[in-house]
């Protein structure tokens, strides 16, 4: 099944209704939601803990969240005046987090769309996560205007309506050599996980400052993404490299190699199934005259333990800038440079598939 364009174990089903796009592979239609809700390239969608809502942004300065059943928009948290890089959301979705251009982050509630509080900075925000327990959250500003790239670590009070937020961190740090690009928490609280402008990944304590452990060979180029599993033992990047790597939490180790022929901007791990979803494609600069086919604007399935492709999910008319898997593993999201969010629902024979006879991987 290795390079087949979009294999049985691929096709998604439903019914075309105002919002929803199709196409067609193999002879059969495939129906699935193509959102409009964008006027410019996405940078990051993320799912909620219970999967009914996706949250997206993009270089237009909005936040939508959508209703992840029938694709239609819930609202919009309208307050930044750059683009908005990075978001992400509480297990309880009461909280949301956003970093952007415009030199802030900012803490809204969920429900209402009201921000709750801003913190600002010298420079850009490029990525922010939430702890695992929802208690702090983590951002990494650009390096620029004689900045230097900096993580910080902010304490979420919890209590109270939410607007009573400390406006210093209670950590801060600036990484020597190759800037940071993505962060996240690593498998322990005190415990900061980043990849590097360089190709780097690396592993910070919080508290001191200090590099605890290093791959400077991840990747050879932008580490563009990164995503934990569930329970934090590894992690997937993607990289401008053409590469996207499984590495341990713990050593660091490259565990997984996933090569294409296409920068990569975006990487996920699937629940329930052993695949990798990796997004990219040539850069929008260089694609005005090349068509859909070679820009490779495809979702790629990776067989996660023997590292070969099952399968490609075409759709987007530019670079996928950005992919999310539903936490039940039920349906994947992508967004693209072209201003569409994506929803793919897999049918059953994307769970009774067996591309390698028998074998069977737990997750």
């Amino acid at each position: 099944m290795r390079g087949s364009e979009f294999p049985e174990i691929m096709t998604f089903r439903g019914s075309p209704s105002q919002g929803l796009s199709h196409s067609e592979s193999n002879g059969e239609q495939s129906f699935l939601v193509g959102w409009i809700g964008h006027e410019r390239s996405l940078t990051q969608i993320r799912y909620n803990a219970e999967g009914d809502l996706l949250f997206s942004v993009s270089k237009d300065q909005l936040i939508n969240v959508w209703y992840t059943h029938n694709g239609e928009r819930l609202g919009t948290y309208d307050g930044h005046n750059g683009t908005v890089w990075t978001i992400d959301i509480d297990a309880d979705t009461r909280f949301l987090i956003s970093g952007s251009a415009d030199n802030t982050m900012k803490l809204w509630e969920c429900a209402t769309g009201k921000c709750l509080y801003t913190w600002e900075f010298p420079t850009a925000v490029k990525r922010v996560a939430f702890s695992e327990d929802d208690s702090q959250v983590v951002c990494v500003t650009e390096q620029r205007m004689g900045h230097s790239s900096t993580i910080r670590v902010f304490d979420i009070n919890r209590e109270g309506d939410g607007t009573n937020q400390s406006e210093e961190p209670v950590y801060k740090f600036s990484p020597i050599g190759s800037k940071a690009t993505v962060v996240a928490f690593a498998h322990e609280p005190h415990l900061i996980l980043t990849g590097h402008e360089s190709g780097k990944v690396a592993v910070w304590d919080a508290k001191s400052g200090d590099e605890v452990n290093s791959n400077e060979h991840a990747h050879r180029d932008v580490v563009t993404d990164l995503q934990l599993h569930p329970d934090r033992s590894y992690f997937i990047t993607s990289s401008k490299d053409k590469t996207a790597r499984l590495h341990d939490t713990k050593s660091l180790a490259v565990l997984k190699t996933f090569p294409t022929e296409t920068p990569l901007n975006s990487a996920a791990i699937a629940p329930l199934r052993p695949y990798i979803l990796i997004g990219g494609g040539q850069e929008a600069m260089s694609v005005t005259t090349t068509s859909l086919r070679q820009g490779k604007f495809e979702t790629r399935f990776w067989h996660k333990i023997f590292e070969e492709e099952v399968g490609r999910v075409k759709g987007h008319f530019g670079p996928i800038n950005t992919i999310a898997v539903h936490p039940s593993g039920k349906s994947y999201a992508s967004g693209g440079e072209d201003g569409f969010v994506r929803l793919h629902h897999f049918d059953d024979s994307y769970f009774k598939s067996k591309p390698y006879g028998d074998v069977e991987i737990d997750d």
